[in-house]
């Protein structure tokens, strides 16, 4: 505990130790306030055409709202600095600037044709900020304030209140038992096949983990784990959304061309498909039943994502001996150990054990829309932070060969298991 404070690395972009207990007490304090009903209403950001736009979302009302979700969010920010030692004054400009970004990306994501392709609004906050890098010069002002590792890690906190053990058993056996073979051999082959190409471990790590567990999410906790290159999470983030489009459309035609039947495909589709809301666009045009069991299965590799970020936090840490150490022993493990991983894994216990279903159903939207919130700012940050140009030099596109290569084996042995299993 005494080594709090030391900086990891002489890179300042790198995070300190007292950072991630900052995380965690942001976190956590989130998730109190919340549980006591003090939070904004909700703003609205869903609309179908030009008419709903301006008469439910841009309406007077409903503007309110937004500067309501920011003054909620202000002080959150404020005192997750105030616990840094950084003066607030010097990124309230550049934080004002990121949430309206935000709130602009959430108000495209959220128009119902988009939606209905799978594309999670929090996607727009990546893609805008990108093309607001690549195209301007982003002032110092603004790259100081930037804060998407941080502003992510809070969002990871919260996301352990919807990872709830009980609901293991609601999954079912069988897809939990093809979510653990299919998590465990598609990483392992990724991660082989990263080694065989040379490319980068940090690079590595996230890409295996994203290809097998669940996407954007498990990619983002993987680069808290290690601590890793946001530039380089932002380049795993694309292949996943950019391979997930075509597999929506593609996947349940192939699936009845094969004559296989709902719970195969949707086994299929849940196993093999990276993101959450790609899952249920590709389900959707699949079926019912096969909606319903793709959704099984991608809830039961969700709930694999804190056991993996812990697994990965402690090899992470004994792979990666620093020098000041004669061995990696507990001291090194806690000291580079990721407090939110912690964080995260009491969320979960907690929401499982202490609290009874009907406070979790009552504050379990909130806390979504908050988690998602966090994830919204974050990727707007890492899109800012981000240029492309940089990440085509990355590894000579190594990296898309490994990903696409991991990907297609994660279709095959998935399919295997999703016949031999829901035939």
């Amino acid at each position: 505990m005494g080594n709090d404070t030391k900086q990891i690395s002489t890179d300042t972009t790198k995070i300190k130790l007292n950072e991630d207990w900052a995380i965690v007490i942001i976190g956590w304090f989130t998730i109190c306030i919340l549980l006591f009903g003090i939070h904004p209403i909700w703003p609205i950001f869903s609309w179908k055409n030009l008419n709903e736009l301006f008469s439910n979302v841009l309406q007077a009302e409903n503007i309110i709202r937004l500067f309501m979700l920011y003054g909620f969010f202000l002080p959150l920010i404020f005192l997750t600095f105030k616990l840094k030692g950084i003066p607030f004054k010097k990124i309230i400009r550049g934080f004002s600037l990121v949430f309206i970004i935000t709130i602009s990306a959430l108000i495209i994501g959220n128009y119902s044709k988009l939606k209905h392709y799978g594309l999670e609004p929090v996607i727009f906050s990546l893609l805008i900020g990108l093309t607001i890098n690549n195209i301007f010069k982003v002032p110092q002002w603004l790259k100081d304030s930037l804060q998407g590792e941080l502003y992510t890690k809070i969002g990871l906190v919260i996301l352990g209140t919807s990872i709830i053990f009980g609901d293991i058993i609601k999954s079912g056996i069988l897809g939990l038992i093809q979510a653990l073979v299919v998590v465990i051999s598609v990483w392992y082959f990724a991660y082989w096949i990263c080694k065989k190409l040379k490319i980068d471990h940090e690079l590595t790590m996230m890409l295996s983990s994203a290809v097998s567990i669940c996407g954007v999410s498990a990619a983002i906790a993987t680069a808290g784990a290690i601590k890793g290159d946001t530039k380089k999470l932002s380049y795993i983030i694309s292949l996943v959304l950019v391979t997930a489009i075509p597999m929506i459309i593609i996947m349940p035609f192939v699936a009845k061309w094969m004559g296989l039947s709902e719970e195969v495909t949707g086994a299929w589709l849940g196993g093999s498909i990276d993101t959450t809301g790609a899952v249920v666009a590709s389900g959707s045009m699949a079926g019912e039943a096969a909606l319903k069991t793709s959704t099984i299965i991608k809830f039961s590799q969700n709930i694999l994502l804190g056991i993996a970020a812990l697994l990965i936090s402690i090899y992470w840490t004994y792979t990666k001996k620093e020098t000041e150490y004669d061995k990696p022993g507990f001291k090194l493990l806690w000291d580079r150990f990721p407090k939110f991983v912690i964080g995260f894994i009491f969320s979960s216990l907690f929401f499982s054990i202490v609290l009874s279903p009907a406070t979790i159903n009552h504050s379990k939207d909130v806390l979504k829309n908050t988690q998602g919130f966090w994830f919204a700012l974050a990727f707007t940050c890492i899109g800012l932070e981000t240029n492309l140009k940089d990440l085509l030099k990355i590894d000579s596109g190594k990296p898309i060969v490994a990903f696409l290569t991991a990907q297609l084996f994660n279709v095959i042995i998935t399919l295997a298991l999703a016949y031999l299993l829901f035939s």
